[in-house]
């Protein structure tokens, strides 16, 4: 879920948590959940509900997903899609191989990693995007709103290269100053537009999910 908007912690980690923290996450029923069903991430269930809901995975689908790491994502895409499906997953941050799954580690922002994502794709258009990413938070709300905006741009902007014609994008995004004008964006671009909150989200946090279905390339000069 990491793309590089500072530097990480000296663990390598995103973030540093306090023990309160941890007590929370270990007794989270979504973490609970993830550990029985053998999901990498609590995660995992915020896909399910989202693809359930708004009819996003179908067998055979091309899938790229942005900020994968640690691969929740992609193992409920490797489940649901079958074995004539292609997931290409990258991040930042190194990801445990998954079988069926191709990874590429490197900062979305750059374009050695455009490239290199666009070789594994092999020229064949994509069906869905989804993102993942996030901000490694600096604790100054303004300068990570920021980021988490210019991330989901960064995401749309792919999707306009590389989404087939009625494909779809999921973007995680955080409410807040510039939320309305991203949303905005997407509508220039998607027949439909929805703000989703999944249950596995925490309750404290801004974050939601905008899904945008029905992918029109030749809405490039359309600025309703």
């Amino acid at each position: 879920m990491a793309a590089r908007s500072g530097p990480l912690n000296p663990a390598g980690k995103k973030h540093k948590f306090g023990t309160a923290w941890m007590h929370e996450h270990v007794s989270d029923h979504w973490v609970q959940e993830a550990k029985a069903k053998g999901y990498r991430s609590r995660a995992a269930f915020k896909l399910i509900e989202l693809a359930e809901r708004d009819d996003l995975l179908r067998p055979g689908m091309v899938v790229v997903d942005l900020g994968a790491a640690p691969g929740s994502w992609c193992q409920v895409l490797r489940e649901r899609l079958g074995p004539g499906a292609r997931i290409v997953a990258v991040d930042l941050l190194p990801m445990e191989p998954i079988a069926g799954v191709a990874f590429v580690q490197g900062d979305f922002g750059e374009n050695a990693t455009l490239r290199a994502l666009e070789a594994e794709l092999g020229g064949r258009k994509v069906d869905l995007v989804l993102s993942d990413l996030a901000p490694n938070i600096s604790g100054i709300a303004s300068a990570d709103q920021a980021r988490s905006v210019h991330l989901g741009e960064l995401a749309l902007e792919f999707a306009r290269v590389c989404l087939q014609p009625g494909g779809d994008l999921v973007v995680k995004a955080f409410q807040g100053e510039g939320f309305t004008e991203l949303q905005r964006a997407f509508r220039r671009f998607f027949d439909k537009v929805h703000v989703r909150k999944p249950k596995a989200s925490r309750d404290r946090s801004p974050e939601v999910f905008l899904v945008g279905k029905g992918f029109r390339p030749s809405s490039a000069g359309d600025n309703r």
